[in-house]
């Protein structure tokens, strides 16, 4: 589709509600923030945080770099995600990404929100390959079942359109995940493929990605293992923005990632006319 500009991208997102006034409401945006603050697993992505969060702290650091309501007196209701934080979060994705085509890097894609978000991993995925990188797909087929967050029901590890991974049921049926234990179980295959001979950590592996993109669980475990790691997150995810005040995450693009997956094309497109992919 045509690239919009950045103003047109800007309305875009506030007309289709992908920013500007969305619909997770207030209240269960501050419970995640709570249960992050709290340490439960399943709203910390696999992250391991150095500084001890407050739910004030993640509210601030919410309204900074997504642009909720600041006021901790808002409880009920709707809140927001500024899309100015949006578009500059999505330049500085795009600039690693067009780093990465450059480079022709190890590139590996996933998704928490398989039915809504891999139409934007998947094109990224099929220009970054035409340009030379390698689009890593290990472990694919490796199952577990689930601890929290999940029916205690089998998933496995499946790439859609040969690159972007995802988790599905026995059914077949791709299933929403925050879980951090798929992504550790991928990089526990790369790393057993390409072991460091003098035991030096994973990063100077032969195999190991030189870069993440994705979202939830799969992008804090890339980037909790030290990976370079861009991603997506919703108001009520505060954990990968916490990841990146504190440098694990290099940046996360604030985005309700429930609307309709064509809603997100003109995102796609400026994505990728700003990384260089298309022109």
């Amino acid at each position: 589709m045509p690239v919009p500009t950045r103003e047109e991208l800007r309305e875009h997102l506030v007309a289709s509600m992908i920013a500007g006034d969305v619909a997770t409401p207030r209240q269960n945006n501050l419970l995640h923030y709570r249960r992050m603050a709290l340490g439960y697993p399943y709203y910390r992505f696999g992250l391991v945080f150095r500084r001890r969060w407050t739910e004030r702290d993640v509210l601030a650091m919410m309204a900074e770099l997504c642009g909720v309501i600041p006021d901790p007196r808002h409880l009920y209701g709707d809140d927001t995600i500024d899309p100015d934080k949006t578009i500059d979060a999505l330049e500085v994705m795009a600039e690693r990404i067009g780093l990465a085509a450059r480079r022709r890097e190890r590139v590996l894609l996933a998704t928490g929100h398989p039915e809504v978000l891999t139409p934007i991993y998947a094109a990224v995925g099929r220009a970054l390959r035409a340009r030379g990188c390698t689009v890593l797909t290990p472990a694919e087929g490796w199952s577990y079942v689930p601890e929290v967050g999940a029916p205690p029901e089998p998933r496995r590890i499946r790439y859609l359109e040969g690159t972007v991974a995802a988790l599905e049921d026995e059914a077949g049926r791709v299933q929403h995940t925050h879980d951090s234990a798929p992504m550790e179980a991928v990089l526990a295959e790369l790393a057993a493929s390409s072991p460091a001979a003098d035991g030096s950590p994973a990063a100077g592996r032969a195999h190991w990605p030189d870069l993440v993109i994705a979202d939830h669980g799969w992008a804090g475990a890339a980037g909790q293992a030290g990976i370079d790691t861009v991603g997506f997150a919703d108001c009520n995810d505060p954990a990968l923005f916490a990841g990146q005040v504190e440098g694990k995450i290099l940046v996360t693009v604030p985005l309700d990632d429930g609307v309709r997956p064509d809603r997100y094309e003109p995102l796609t497109a400026y994505l990728m006319s700003r990384s260089g992919l298309i022109v």
